[in-house]
C-alpha cells in the first residue's frame, strides 16, 4: 500500500554554536545525552522513521555547524529543506538575538519557492540548567518574535532530559509534511549512514 511507503522529509536545524543542536538531534534519534561538547564541523546528518496519521515518514535531520567559518557550506545543505528548526539557548542572550540572522540566512541561501510561508519551528534549549535560575530569555519574549514572524511553532526543551523533544520533532514532521510538493518522493529504504538499526516513534496524538 502506498500508505505505508516512507517519504523522505529534509529537516535543517540552525543557531549559534553550543546552543544544543547536535544533542537535539541524538536526544530525538537515540534517546541519548552526553555531556562532552564536540563542535560539528561542517554538517552531519541522521535518519528516524516517524508515523503521523497513519503513514510513514523518514526525517533526513541535518545538523549544521554554528562557527562563522563554516557559513559557506550553507547552500549546499540548505536547498530542498523541507522544514528549518531554529535553536536558541534560553540563558544566553545572544543565541536568541542571532535568530534572526539564522532564519534570514536560510532562506536567502535555500531560496525555496515561497519564502513568506516556509515553515519554521523555534526551539528554546537548555530549561534545565541550574534549575531555570540561569534563565536569561523569557517564554513571552520567544513567543512575541515568533509571532511577529508569521506565528511560528515554539517550544522549550531540555536536550538532557528530553522535555518536550518528541513533541516538538513530531511538529516539525507534521509542517515539513504541509511543505512537500504534491510529486511525493518516496524511498525504497531509509538512510542510515551509521548502520546502525532506525528507531520507530510512536507516532503524535496531538
Amino acid at each position: 500500500m502506498a500508505s505505508r511507503r516512507r517519504m523522505l522529509l529534509k529537516v535543517i536545524i540552525l543557531g549559534d554554536s553550543g546552543v544544543g543542536k547536535t544533542s537535539l538531534m541524538n536526544q530525538f534519534v537515540n534517546h541519548k545525552f552526553s555531556n562532552q561538547y564536540k563542535a560539528t564541523i561542517g554538517a552531519d546528518f541522521l535518519t528516524k522513521e516517524v508515523q503521523i496519521d497513519d503513514r510513514l515518514f523518514t526525517l533526513q535531520i541535518w545538523d549544521t555547524a554554528g562557527q562563522e567559518r563554516f557559513q559557506s557550506l550553507g547552500v549546499a545543505f540548505y536547498r530542498g529543506a523541507d522544514c528549518c528548526v531554529l535553536v536558541y539557548d534560553v540563558n544566553v542572550t545572544k543565541s536568541f538575538d542571532d535568530l534572526n540572522r539564522w532564519r534570514e540566512d536560510f532562506l536567502l541561501q535555500a531560496s525555496p519557492h515561497d519564502p513568506d510561508n516556509f515553515p519554521f519551528v523555534v526551539l528554546g534549549n537548555k530549561i534545565d540548567v541550574d534549575g531555570g535560575n540561569s534563565r536569561v530569555v523569557s517564554s513571552k519574549k520567544a513567543k512575541a518574535w515568533c509571532a511577529s514572524k508569521g506565528n511560528i511553532p515554539y517550544f522549550e526543551t531540555s536536550a538532557k532530559d528530553g522535555t518536550n523533544v518528541e513533541a516538538a520533532f513530531q511538529c516539525i514532521a507534521k509542517n515539513a509534511i504541509k511543505n512537500e510538493p504534491e510529486e511525493d518522493t518516496y524511498l525504497p529504504d531509509t538512510i542510515d549512514m551509521s548502520g546502525g538499526q532506525q528507531q520507530r516513534s510512536s507516532g503524535c496524538d496531538c
